[in-house]
């Protein structure tokens, strides 16, 4: 037998077999459930381009939002980072003793509950926790089938800069450094996420993968070409940029979480040039996050998993850019509580958007629902998936919480009370977005509004939930 015979019999069998090993595939990843790759980020406004606003440049996010459901409504239930992670992770409302600020941790608070991750791991998903997901690294532990952080743990690249962190309370509050995306924590779970995705590829199991992102958290540090992607001198102040004396003094605070970092004047409103560096730092941000985000989904495209993974995306709540003279969250006005949030389900969604008012308590009966699997009773949110099926959607409300202030977002109208342990209230807030959209004149106490205030503090203790006052 020539070689020229054997080379094409050789190609055949290769041809025949890698046919075969494709067809398996194929029938395994039709019999498997569909997998979830969830994507968290730290303090991310909805400041960006399919949001209208068009001066941050994030062309993957860009991207992912012209393949999923936009949300242009969509609401955390309490603006803090532990107390939102866990809420959302377990569906669960805040009330005036759950889930309360940063150091919340769900196995303190509602030990009971069948957190989201649980549920995956109990009905054969394999589990794993990349970055911040819960605040705290070993909440919810028995939940994953794996945690991981990137370590060393180091918000800043330059050794004069970690100097100075490492005998200051949290050293600067934002660094520009020339170096490579890596050297930060964001690029190390990039990196960990993707191998992670490569890993998966091989197995028959369905994954709910984590990437939990801690920018754009302060401090500002990304590396240097995220910085000269924006001219300083473009960048404005906000148009909400003071405190009208009609607004409560208990909604406004001293942001002290910005004022632990070096430089930063302990007590009144920032210097302008000082503003302006800070909402430049966050953009650098933002675009540096936006680029590990590119990373991942480019490897999951490339591994061919894209077609049978959900891919959801949230920050954990909004933040105060210089609105309302703050910095920070901690508030209930719409820049803490509004947030950004995606999905995209393969073959269901294409880049629209929907106005319904979501609660990020309504994610987890969401993605529950699209695997196939049934909520616990402990889960309070509400499955958006009829909205994902083109349905319209039949809630128009949402109740965020903060201390003792307890937001009523119905339609265009926000409406917040702060109540004491009884439940009475003691200063009260109300703006109508139709024509108030910057939250500048508080309706609340004027008296052609009182009917409207009576009827909305009632609906309020109608929605905020059963177990609110325990």
């Amino acid at each position: 037998m020539n070689k020229s015979l054997i080379t094409v019999l050789t190609t055949a069998v290769f041809l025949i077999s890698r046919n075969n090993d494709i067809k398996k595939e194929k029938i395994v990843n039709e019999k498997r459930s569909m997998n979830i790759l969830l994507i968290a980020v730290d303090d991310l406004r909805p400041e960006l381009n399919f949001y209208r606003a068009h001066h941050i440049q994030s062309p993957n996010l860009d991207n992912l939002a012209a393949e999923s459901l936009v949300f242009n409504s969509a609401y955390c239930n309490v603006p803090v980072c532990g107390a939102s992670r866990a809420s959302l992770m377990t569906g669960a409302r805040p009330t005036r003793n759950r889930f309360l600020d940063a150091h919340t941790k769900k196995d303190d608070d509602f030990p009971e509950a069948i957190s989201l991750p649980m549920l995956l791991k109990q009905n054969g998903y394999k589990t794993i926790s990349n970055g911040k997901i819960y605040h705290y690294n070993k909440d919810d532990e028995k939940a994953w089938d794996e945690i991981w952080q990137a370590l060393p743990v180091f918000n800043f690249a330059i050794p004069e800069n970690q100097k100075i962190a490492k005998n200051t309370s949290r050293g600067l509050p934002f660094e520009s450094a020339d170096v490579h995306d890596s050297i930060y924590r964001d690029g190390k779970v990039t990196l960990k996420v993707m191998n992670d995705l490569r890993k998966l590829k091989k197995s028959n199991q369905p994954f709910f993968l984590t990437m939990g992102l801690s920018r754009p958290h302060l401090p500002f540090t990304a590396p240097k070409k995220y910085w000269d992607m924006y001219d300083r001198d473009a960048i404005k102040l906000p148009e909400s940029y003071m405190q009208p004396e009609t607004t409560p003094k208990q909604a406004f605070h001293n942001f002290g979480e910005l004022r632990q970092y070096e430089n930063i004047p302990n007590k009144g409103d920032l210097p302008d040039e000082l503003a302006k560096e800070l909402i430049h730092g966050y953009y650098a941000c933002v675009s540096y996050i936006d680029a590990q985000i590119g990373l991942v989904l480019d490897e999951l495209k490339r591994l061919d998993l894209e077609e049978n993974t959900i891919v959801i995306l949230w920050g954990d709540h909004g933040w105060n850019l210089g609105d309302h003279k703050l910095w920070c969250k901690h508030v209930t006005f719409e820049t803490a509580l509004r947030t950004p949030l995606l999905i995209k389900v393969p073959g269901k969604t294409n880049g629209k958007k929907t106005e319904a008012i979501t609660e990020y308590i309504d994610i987890y009966p969401s993605l529950a629902e699209l695997v196939g699997l049934k909520s616990p009773k402990t889960v309070e949110g509400k499955s958006f998936v009829p909205i994902i099926n083109g349905e319209k959607s039949t809630k128009n409300w949402a109740v965020s919480k903060f201390k003792d202030a307890v937001t009523f977002i119905k339609d265009d109208i926000f409406y917040t009370e702060w109540t004491d342990a009884m439940g009475v209230a003691y200063a009260r807030m109300l703006f109508d977005h139709k024509t108030d959209p910057l939250e500048l004149d508080n309706l609340a106490e004027k008296p052609e509004y009182s009917e409207l205030v009576e009827s909305l503090s009632i609906e309020l203790r109608q929605k905020w939930g059963k177990d609110f006052l325990k």
